[in-house]
């Protein structure tokens, strides 16, 4: 293709302007009724950058974007990025409090607000002492959309000289297991190096259309847009990831994705005319989160034209780590390996790992379990603000701490089969517990508590919290169910509720989450379900 010849890119926008350059009128993005050009796309990020550096934004600044997926995002990202500055996306699912949290942690001078979100943002305005600047952005573009006339009367302008690869254009937030989310710094050089790295099994042909589904406050999201881009093949971005929205931008056309295992299974259950239409997907990668055995081979048998790509990555490392090709995932059985198809496959190029003791830090043997490490170029400046953080992390000779424990077997298929980090993975989401317990921790009623990840078939796993309560109170499941969800997104929200006269210990007072998980977990392949 035509994309292999073009310069290799420095800077997250460079693909776009050379599109602009090669291709003007060619479709770009596709969302809802509009459709922009690569030409007015590329112009829409310079007038973006034209109005951030207008009020006052200029490098090493960051602006924030709340809201669904919108192609402003994308522009916002590549505008501040055009000038040294970043992008700090916020989960649209978060909470009032972690949205106050999370803007004022990065100190975003200018936020962005998708007009659902606008109630949220105004009933914390006041605590949000850094913003200088909030516009709101509609689904639709209609008239009144404050975005739209604020990039209508900006002036285009281009990167000034200064800016840098290694110049942070994104901040992604991660879940902490402190309580509160880390800003994962990334800077062009990562975004682009995971874009190249990244792209086996991505060979976009004439007349492929890639579908952007996933979130863009995930790096599933903001990572995937650019492979299309990269490659100059039109994009559909849906702005909800449901089976309606998904289906629509199949029937537009777009045969290339990349989702979460629940969605897929959501598809097979959705009846004959659903699994027809996603036949006519050409490849599905899937990540985020792991895939469930049975529900991987009835895609394989509902879909056998369609390239299955499994990817394991992480926030830090801007994306994909691993991967799980398309011929590896057909004659993984009939090569005698039918445990492959639960592996996150093998390192993607530009991508090392090691198998570490998370005690004595001495490599394992082949085939031994311990945490996993990786090195690549496309690993995180650190977190925003934590450096002390970024030193539990990352090495001094530049090896990343996954805080995931697997093994690689004698052919370097890695297998991801725990967590050193007390996380959950629910639907693609990363929660971790100690977030949720920090908000149990408030209600009047509870004396200590525990919260785990369990079994669940539909997003692999769901968040149930353990409690005691304190002497002569009472509180039922209901109610300490929607006491998180008045200070927590509603998906790091308990599901379900264990009331116990006291949480099990070791004799260091310990809480023994592991006994709290056993009855749930026992049987099953795996503890990461």
């Amino acid at each position: 293709m035509a994309a292999m010849t073009a310069p290799t890119p420095q800077f997250m926008d460079d693909r776009l302007a050379h599109w602009a350059a090669e291709n003007p009128d060619g479709e770009a993005i596709t969302y809802g009724p509009r459709t922009f050009t690569w030409a007015q796309w590329d112009e829409r990020v310079r007038r973006a950058a034209g109005g951030l550096q207008a009020l006052g934004i200029g490098r090493g600044d960051i602006v924030s974007f709340l809201d669904k997926n919108h192609p402003a995002c994308v522009e916002i990202s590549m505008a501040a990025g055009s000038l040294g500055a970043a992008n700090a996306i916020v989960n649209w699912r978060s909470s009032g409090d972690e949205v106050d949290y999370a803007v004022n942690d990065c100190g975003a001078k200018v936020l962005f607000v998708g007009t659902e979100l606008m109630p949220t943002v105004n009933k914390i305005r006041e605590q949000l002492t850094s913003v200088e600047t909030v516009i709101e952005v509609t689904p639709d573009g209609a008239d009144g959309d404050a975005y739209e006339a604020w990039l209508a009367s900006s002036t285009p302008t281009s990167r000034p000289e200064d800016v840098t690869p290694d110049d942070v254009c994104l901040v992604m937030y991660s879940s902490g297991t402190t309580g509160r989310p880390k800003g994962v710094m990334l800077s062009h050089h990562n975004m682009v190096t995971h874009t190249i790295n990244a792209h086996d099994g991505w060979e976009f042909a004439p007349g492929d259309k890639s579908m952007v589904a996933m979130p863009l406050f995930h790096v599933g999201g903001s990572s995937y847009v650019l492979f299309g881009i990269h490659d100059g093949v039109p994009s559909v971005m849906t702005r909800d990831p449901d089976g309606a929205s998904l289906a629509g931008a199949i029937l537009a056309g777009a045969n290339r994705t990349f989702l979460v295992p629940a969605v897929l299974a959501q598809v097979l259950q959705a009846g004959p005319d659903a699994v027809k239409l996603f036949g006519a997907l050409k490849t599905y990668t899937y990540g985020a989160a792991p895939m469930p055995p049975p529900l991987l081979r009835a895609a394989m048998e509902a879909w056998p034209d369609t390239d299955f790509i499994q990817v394991y990555g992480l926030t830090e490392v801007a994306g994909v780590a691993t991967h799980l090709m398309p011929e590896e995932h057909r004659t993984a059985v009939a090569d005698g390996h039918p445990e492959r198809l639960v592996s996150a496959g093998r390192p993607i190029p530009g991508v090392e790992v090691r198998i570490v003791d998370p005690e004595s830090l001495e490599d394992l043997p082949t085939g031994e379990h311990g945490e996993i490490w990786l090195k690549t170029e496309q690993l995180m400046k650190g977190f925003l603000g934590k450096p002390e953080e970024t030193a539990k992390v990352i090495t001094d000779d530049g090896w990343f701490r996954t805080g995931d424990m697997g093994k690689v077997d004698e052919d370097g298929f890695v297998f991801v089969q725990d967590r050193l980090k007390d996380m959950i993975i629910s639907g693609g989401e990363n929660i971790y517990s100690p977030e949720v317990e920090r908000v149990l921790a408030e209600h009047p009623a509870v004396m200590e508590c525990a919260v785990i990840g369990v079994p669940d078939d539909t997003w692999g796993e769901t968040v149930k919290a353990v409690v005691a309560l304190k002497p002569d109170t009472s509180a039922t499941e209901a109610e300490i169910i929607d006491y998180c969800r008045e200070h927590l997104a509603h998906f790091k929200c308990p599901t379900s509720v264990d009331i116990l006269d006291a949480l099990p210990r070791n004799p260091t007072g310990k809480i023994l989450k592991k006994d709290l998980r056993k009855p749930y977990w026992e049987g099953r392949d795996r503890a990461v379900n």
